[in-house]
């Protein structure tokens, strides 16, 4: 069972990008080798990666869970053979053969989310549900909606949302609003990440004990500080009231996001006005040999 000490995990949309050497990274850092310098700055990652490879190789996955500390939190999501294409129907084998692989992790296993395509909406609650109530109990759930059935705030999210509290599964909150602010131009980063990022209200609800909040910056800080100033008293109110959150940082092309996360991840420990809750590194491993911060 996971233990489920109220605290903030933060974290970034991965760990190997070698756009952060020089900065979260030594200059020369292999980024087969980033791993345990990303886990000595985050204690939390999304798994983007099994959304399109798959289920990981089981050596693969006893490596990540040696080059990094228990209180690490993997945050993997679901296959898009199983939500995107099967749709999570006749699925119930190869979800117990992912889960399976990645309890590999031991308590390094956070969350697990549940990425629904974009045209899947209220019809898709029958096996939502089954889905759910065959989910280990021992293993995070959360479940990301992107249908816009979900966010009208009429029967469908009610439901929704019931469904999720009842299973204590959590709500994926995807932020959006800032790389939506304003328009980039054709081919640019920032029109690549409005292109692939779902525009979608902002619904804010924690349906379980594990809230996630992935907030997709702006390349401007001016944009994206308003709008996150909200969530450092609401990342505070969940950790006061026992919850463990997830914040994960994006920016456009994510050339930013470690110090952005950094930042927001003082401003909420800073909230809550005392030591330890939040962990917050002193420096990033490549900042005694760069000057890019």
């Amino acid at each position: 069972m996971h233990k489920n000490t109220p605290q903030l995990h933060l974290g970034l949309a991965m760990w190997a990008n070698p756009d952060w050497k020089g900065s979260l990274y030594a200059p020369h850092t292999a980024m087969t080798e980033s791993l345990p310098d990303y886990a000595a700055a985050f204690d939390a990652v999304e798994g983007n990666t099994t959304f399109y490879s798959g289920i990981p190789k089981e050596e693969t996955v006893r490596v990540w869970a040696a080059q990094t500390p228990e209180s690490f939190r993997f945050c993997f999501k679901l296959p898009a053979f199983i939500t995107h294409e099967k749709r999570l129907r006749d699925c119930e084998a190869d979800i117990a053969r992912f889960l399976e692989r990645l309890s590999l992790l031991g308590p390094r296993l956070g969350p697990v989310m549940v990425q629904l395509p974009r045209d899947l909406g209220q019809e898709a609650m029958i096996d939502l549900e089954r889905l759910l109530v065959q989910w280990p109990a021992h293993i995070p759930c959360a479940v990301e909606p992107r249908s816009f059935d979900f966010f009208a705030k009429g029967d469908a999210e009610r439901a929704f949302n019931r469904l999720l509290i009842t299973h204590n599964a959590d709500r994926v909150m995807l932020d959006v609003r800032p790389v939506m602010m304003n328009p980039g131009a054709p081919g640019s980063a920032l029109w690549k990440a409005q292109q692939e990022k779902p525009k979608r209200p902002l619904h804010v609800i924690a349906t379980g004990s594990r809230p996630i909040v992935r907030f997709i910056g702006h390349f401007e800080d001016q944009i994206n500080d308003p709008l996150f100033a909200p969530w450092v008293d609401r990342l505070a109110l969940w950790i006061s009231q026992g919850k463990t959150p997830f914040l994960f940082v994006h920016t456009p092309d994510n050339r930013q996001a470690p110090t952005l996360a950094r930042r927001y991840a003082e401003q909420v420990s800073a909230a809550l006005q005392h030591n330890g809750q939040v962990r917050v590194p002193d420096t990033f491993a490549g900042e005694h040999q760069s000057t890019l911060f």
